[in-house]
């Protein structure tokens, strides 16, 4: 009798498993509640399976709520602020890291790592009671129950400035230097150099930090319930609401507005992390 052949293939099938069960499934489920009657119009969809049909009426009820769209607008906003601010700290500082003079950059990069290790919650928590701290210090009021927008963003920037510097620094190491001491002895000022010759090699790692704060800031629930004191609302706590309150419908429509958009930025940067995968990724 011959021996059953071991195949590679076969450790795929977890994988596959899990991809079924906690991707495929609970994306067509969102895909079938954001098209169909909405549970308070026809309750017994749910329970009974009793009236199904095809209903736009959560998209009606997304785009003809003006305080809906303010949200999204403000989510939209809040994300490209995020995004900017992160880009503009953390740039620098993985440019410095990057080089290869500095022989403990990598832990140094490490200790930006590490506070990703403790709970989501409990950082954000803890940052909320810094101001208060701070409050108590100095009898300067900046927490979120009287700034609730200013101190959103020190918290978003806090939890997704690692996002940004981790990109820019595994591109930033894999840059060809020779190219930027060629165009300071052709006589191009640091300024021009910078411009056109780090800017467009750094661009791959620009665009993957961009897309790893931007969408998630949008979605984001907890750093605005936190520290906003729920005075401030972004696009993921309204899905967060909706869910909350057995609301699947709605919630299941703008969970799925929010795939799409992160499905049209992946389409419209699939060049640029193209190019980022070739030189290696992330890591």
């Amino acid at each position: 009798m011959s021996k059953p052949k071991f195949s590679r293939k076969l450790l795929a099938i977890p994988y596959g498993i899990f991809l079924v069960l906690y991707v495929i499934i609970p994306l067509v489920l969102i895909i079938i509640y954001a098209f169909t009657e909405n549970v308070e119009s026809n309750p017994h969809f749910v329970y009974r399976g009793e009236g199904y049909r095809i209903s736009f009426e959560n998209a009606l009820s997304f785009f003809g709520n003006i305080s809906n769209i303010n949200t999204f607008i403000v989510s939209i906003f809040t994300g490209f602020l995020n995004t900017v601010i992160c880009l503009l700290i953390g740039y620098p500082i993985a440019y410095i890291l990057a080089k290869k003079e500095y022989k403990f950059s990598f832990l140094v990069v490490i200790l930006f790592i590490m506070p990703m290790w403790i709970n989501f919650v409990l950082r954000t928590s803890a940052t909320r009671e810094m101001f208060y701290g701070f409050k108590e210090i100095t009898g300067i009021d900046i927490t979120g129950a009287k700034y609730p927008f200013f101190a959103t963003m020190v918290g978003m920037v806090y939890n997704y400035l690692p996002f940004t510097i981790l990109p820019l620094y595994s591109t930033m190491t894999k840059m060809n230097r020779s190219l930027i001491e060629a165009s300071m002895d052709l006589g191009a000022t640091p300024v021009q150099t910078f411009v056109k010759t780090i800017i467009p090699m750094t661009m791959p790692g620009i665009i993957s930090a961009a897309n790893m704060v931007f969408m998630p800031t949008m979605s984001s629930f907890v750093i605005s319930d936190v520290m906003g004191e729920r005075q401030f609302a972004l696009i993921g706590n309204i899905i967060q609401t909706y869910f909350d309150q057995a609301m699947w419908h709605l919630g299941s429509f703008f969970a799925l507005t929010m795939l799409v958009i992160i499905l049209v930025s992946m389409f419209l940067t699939r060049n640029v992390e193209k190019e980022e995968n070739a030189r290696g990724g992330l890591w």
